[in-house]
């Protein structure tokens, strides 16, 4: 029996990041790596999503934006 691939995909190449880094840490990472998403990733190494840069720019261009958010605080939608 052949094992299954149950990971995206995209999500196997991208760079993981802990959801307990700010914004402007993954913006840099994602510019050095140049990718356009993250995997985001718990305390415990386990991936809980994927964060676009499309995203991140949409909320750095919001007024209320801060160079403190973390990714775990940024609203999903």
């Amino acid at each position: 029996m052949t094992p299954v691939l149950t990971q995206h995909p995209a999500k196997a190449h991208a760079p993981h990041i802990r959801d307990d880094m700010t914004v402007e840490v993954a913006l840099s990472l994602m510019a050095g790596a140049r990718v356009d998403h993250l995997v985001l990733c718990d305390g415990d190494d386990q991936s809980t999503g994927v964060i676009t840069l499309a995203r991140l720019t949409v909320l750095r261009d919001a007024p209320t934006y801060t160079d403190r958010v973390r990714l775990r605080d940024v609203p999903v939608g």
